[in-house]
């Protein structure tokens, strides 16, 4: 037996050994040793173990049985106008499904001041209830209630502008 094909017996062993032990610590960690004693009543966890307890597997991920009729639940002027009126603040997060936009510091044009941005819009009505917005300074404070519903009230005359725009075509 020549020297390059012991070197290479010996590798095949080694990469079977890892292969094995690879797939006893992927085995180890799908085990299952929870029970609903160990988990408070009413916390995350608990609804997440339900969830798991019917069913749902990694599988479930690759599979095609996605829902057709998922709608997304906000009202597209609201979404819309919201991005268009704080256009000058960089976004970080974005949550069609969930409503939500989150933006990071920005100045507005022609202010001194840096704010940051969290828009909810919580309902596909086109209506004041349907949104909720929260700001804040780049120290960390509250802005007043009063310039709040300001650019609320921006954003809900943008989305009727836009509801407008719509019905015309």
């Amino acid at each position: 037996m020549a020297l390059g094909t012991l070197s290479q017996v010996t590798l095949g062993g080694s990469r079977a050994a890892v292969g094995l032990l690879c797939g006893a610590l992927l085995l180890a960690g799908c085990a299952n040793n929870t029970t609903d004693q160990n988990i408070p009543v009413g916390s995350l966890e608990k609804e997440l173990a339900a969830g798991r307890a019917e069913g749902g597997t990694i599988w479930d991920l690759f599979s095609e049985r996605d829902n057709p009729n998922t709608t997304v639940n906000v009202n597209k002027y609201i979404w819309n106008a919201a991005l268009d009126v704080l256009n000058f603040l960089p976004i970080q997060t974005v949550d069609p499904f969930g409503g939500v936009i989150v933006t990071g510091y920005g100045t507005p044009p022609g202010g001194g001041r840096a704010y940051r941005a969290t828009v909810y819009v919580r309902d596909p009505a086109l209506d004041a209830r349907s949104l909720k917005v929260s700001l804040q300074t780049q120290g960390g404070r509250a802005v007043s209630a009063e310039t709040v519903r300001q650019v609320e009230d921006a954003i809900l005359t943008r989305a009727r502008q836009l509801r407008i725009q719509d019905g015309r075509l």
